[in-house]
C-alpha cells in the first residue's frame, strides 16, 4: 500500500505524520523545534524509521509551516504549501462540514473561514504572543502547574477573575496582581483563558463571520480550559480533532497524496543521517543587500533563498560564501 509523509516545521514544534492511501493516520511524531529545524526534521525521520520496519512505501511528501522550504530540501518534498491551505485541508478531512478553523500554535494564531469547502477568508497574528502556546507554557511554569493540567484547573473555577488579555506583558502583570490580592489559582487561570479568547476574537477574528462547525486545532487545543472559553464566548460547540496537534502535517500529507506524484523526490528515511548545514551571506549586487541563505548537503550547496531578484536561485558547483 502507498503511504504519504507530511512535515510541518514551526517555531515551537516540528510534526511529521504518515498516512496510508485512504488518508488514515499510521503514525505521528511531535518534536520541539528548539531553534534547530534541521535537527528536528532529521530526528522526526529517525523516529519514524525506527518504527517503520520497512512497512511504509512513501509515494509522496508534503511540507508546510514557517520552515517548509527547509524541510522540503532535507526530506525531498514533492509539495510545498502554506499553513492556511494545509490546515484547511486537514480540518475538512476531519470535519467535512467545517466552516471556521481556529488554530493556535506555539508562537502564532490564525483563523480560516471556509464556505462550501473553499477558503474564503483568513487572518494571522504573528505580532503578539498573548494566547499562544509559548505564553501559556510560561504562565503554567510560573504558577508551578504542569501545562497538561492547566485546563483542568480552569474548569474547577466558580468565580473567574477578569484578566487584562490584550497584551502578554499586561496579562502576566495582572495575574501577579490578582495573586497578591488572594484570588484562587483556578479562578485566575479561568480568567486568563477567557481573556486570551477575547484577545483572539478581537484581533485575529475581528470582522470575521464565525459560523459552526468550528474546529479548534494547534497545540493549544489540548487545553480544555481554552476550548471551554471559546465555547462560552461563541455560544456554540467547538470541535477538537484527535490529531489537533499535527493538523498542519496531516494537511501536507493529504496534499501530497492528492497531487498524483509519479516519482517522489523523497530522499528516504536515511536523510536523517545526512549532514545538512545552513549559512548565509549578504548580496552586494544592489542597494537591497539581501541576506541569501545557503543550504548545504555534505558541504555542497543544494538550495538557496532570500534574494528578491532570483539572482542566486541557480545553484553553481562552487561555493560563494
Amino acid at each position: 500500500m502507498a503511504h504519504y509523509l507530511g512535515i510541518d516545521v514551526g517555531s515551537v514544534s516540528t510534526n511529521l505524520i504518515i498516512l496510508d492511501e485512504n488518508g488514515d493516520v499510521e503514525d505521528a511524531v511531535y518534536i520541539r523545534t528548539q531553534g534547530q529545524p534541521i535537527k528536528a526534521v532529521q530526528e522526526g525521520l529517525r523516529l519514524l524509521n525506527s518504527r517503520s520496519n520497512g512497512k511504509w512505501d512513501i509515494r509522496g511528501v508534503g511540507t508546510t509551516g514557517s520552515g517548509r522550504q527547509l524541510a522540503a530540501v532535507i526530506a525531498g518534498a514533492d509539495i510545498v504549501k502554506n499553513e492556511i491551505t494545509a490546515h484547511a485541508i486537514a480540518a475538512q478531512k476531519e470535519v467535512p462540514d467545517v466552516r471556521t478553523v481556529i488554530e493556535i500554535g506555539g508562537q502564532d494564531s490564525k483563523i480560516i473561514i471556509l464556505r462550501d469547502g473553499v477558503v474564503t477568508d483568513f487572518a494571522m497574528n504573528t505580532v503578539c504572543a498573548a494566547g499562544t502556546g509559548s505564553f501559556l507554557d510560561q504562565q503554567a511554569n510560573r504558577l508551578g502547574i504542569p501545562i497538561e493540567e492547566f485546563g483542568a484547573y480552569a474548569l474547577r473555577s466558580k468565580n473567574p477573575v477578569r484578566i487584562a488579555g490584550r497584551c502578554a506583558v499586561f496579562a502576566e502583570s495582572d495575574m501577579i496582581h490578582k495573586q497578591q490580592l488572594g484570588y484562587k489559582i483556578e479562578d485566575i487561570i479561568r480568567g486568563l483563558c477567557q481573556a486570551l479568547v477575547r484577545n483572539y476574537l478581537n484581533n485575529v477574528g475581528k470582522g470575521k463571520e464565525i459560523l459552526p462547525r468550528v474546529v479548534f486545532q494547534g497545540g493549544v487545543a489540548a487545553n480544555i480550559g481554552m476550548k471551554a472559553a471559546f465555547e462560552e464566548a461563541l455560544g456554540m460547540e467547538v470541535y477538537v480533532p484527535k490529531y489537533h496537534h499535527v493538523m498542519g502535517a496531516l494537511g501536507a500529507a493529504l496534499l501530497a497524496r492528492d497531487a498524483g506524484v509519479k516519482n517522489t523526490k523523497f530522499r528516504g528515511f536515511q536523510a536523517s543521517d545526512i549532514e545538512f548545514t545552513a549559512d548565509s551571506f549578504e548580496c552586494q549586487g544592489c542597494s537591497n543587500h539581501c541576506e541569501v541563505v545557503n543550504i548545504k548537503m555534505e558541504g555542497k550547496v543544494i538550495a538557496r533563498w532570500g534574494d528578491r531578484c532570483n539572482r542566486w536561485k541557480t545553484i553553481e558547483d562552487f561555493d560563494v560564501a
